[in-house]
C-alpha cells in the first residue's frame, strides 16, 4: 500500500475500512447509504477507484458491485417509502418542515419530472440518500423507479470510477483549482439560469397573446354566424 502522505485527504477517513474489507467495504456502505443511512459512499467509491489506478483492486469488480449495492439500496429506501414513509411524515414531518400539503406538492411534482429527478439524484449529495425513500413516499410506479434509478446509478458510478481511476491522486489538485474559479463557474451559472427564466418568459408571454388572439378571433367569428 503507498504511504499514507499519497493518499489524498478526503480518503484517510476510509482508507482502514477499505484497506481491510476490500470489495465487502464498498457494498456495504454504498449499500447503507443509498436508502437513507449517513455514510461515504460516493467517497469509498472514488478511494476504490483510486486503489483500483495502483493496482490494489479491479476497476470493473469495483464498478459491478458499486452499481448493484447502488440500486439495491435504493429499492431498499423505496419500498421503506412505500411501507412506512407517508404514515412518518404525517406523524413526525413537521418537524422537519414536511407537511402533508409540501408532500402533496413533491407528488404532483414527481408525477410531472419523476424520471429526471430520479436520474440526477445520484449526483447531488443528501437527495442521493433519500432519493429512494421519497419516490417511495411519492408513490411513483416501481418499475419506472427501477428503470430510471439503475440509469442514473450507472451514470453515478461510471462517471466517478472513471475519473478517479485515469486521475489517481490528482484528482484533489484538479478540484482545489476548479475551486479557484467556483465564483466564475457560479456568475456563469447565474447568467444561463437568467437567460433561460427571460426566454421561457417570453414565450409564455407570447403564447398567452396567440391564445387570446384566437379566442378573441372565435369570439367575433361566432358573433358574425349568429348576425348572419
Amino acid at each position: 500500500m503507498p504511504p499514507p502522505d499519497d493518499l489524498p485527504s478526503f480518503l484517510h477517513g476510509v482508507a482502514p475500512i477499505l484497506d481491510r474489507w476490500g470489495y465487502l467495504a464498498v457494498a456495504a456502505v454504498i449499500g447503507v447509504e443509498s436508502f437513507g443511512v449517513p455514510a461515504p459512499g460516493q467517497t469509498i467509491m472514488v478511494a476504490a477507484a483510486i486503489y483500483s489506478s495502483w493496482g490494489r483492486l479491479d476497476i470493473w469488480a469495483v464498478g459491478i458491485i458499486a452499481f448493484v449495492a447502488a440500486v439495491l439500496g435504493d429499492n431498499v429506501g423505496y419500498w421503506i417509502g412505500v411501507r412506512g414513509g407517508r404514515k412518518a411524515v404525517h406523524r413526525f414531518g413537521k418537524y422537519i418542515f414536511i407537511t402533508p400539503a409540501r408532500l402533496e406538492r413533491a407528488e404532483k411534482f414527481f408525477a410531472r419530472r419523476g424520471n429526471r429527478i430520479v436520474v440526477v439524484a445520484r449526483f447531488i449529495d443528501g437527495l442521493r440518500q433519500l432519493n429512494g425513500v421519497i419516490a417511495g413516499i411519492t408513490a411513483m410506479p416501481w418499475r419506472q423507479f427501477l428503470i430510471y434509478n439503475a440509469i442514473g446509478a450507472a451514470l453515478w458510478v461510471g462517471w466517478w470510477c472513471t475519473v478517479a481511476y485515469l486521475l489517481g491522486t490528482h484528482l484533489v489538485e484538479i478540484i482545489d483549482q476548479a475551486h479557484d474559479y467556483k465564483w466564475i463557474a457560479a456568475g456563469v451559472a447565474v447568467v444561463l439560469i437568467g437567460g433561460y427564466i427571460c426566454l421561457h418568459m417570453r414565450h409564455i408571454r407570447r403564447r398567452r397573446a396567440r391564445t387570446a388572439a384566437e379566442a378573441e378571433a372565435a369570439v367575433t367569428d361566432d358573433s358574425v354566424d349568429s348576425q348572419a
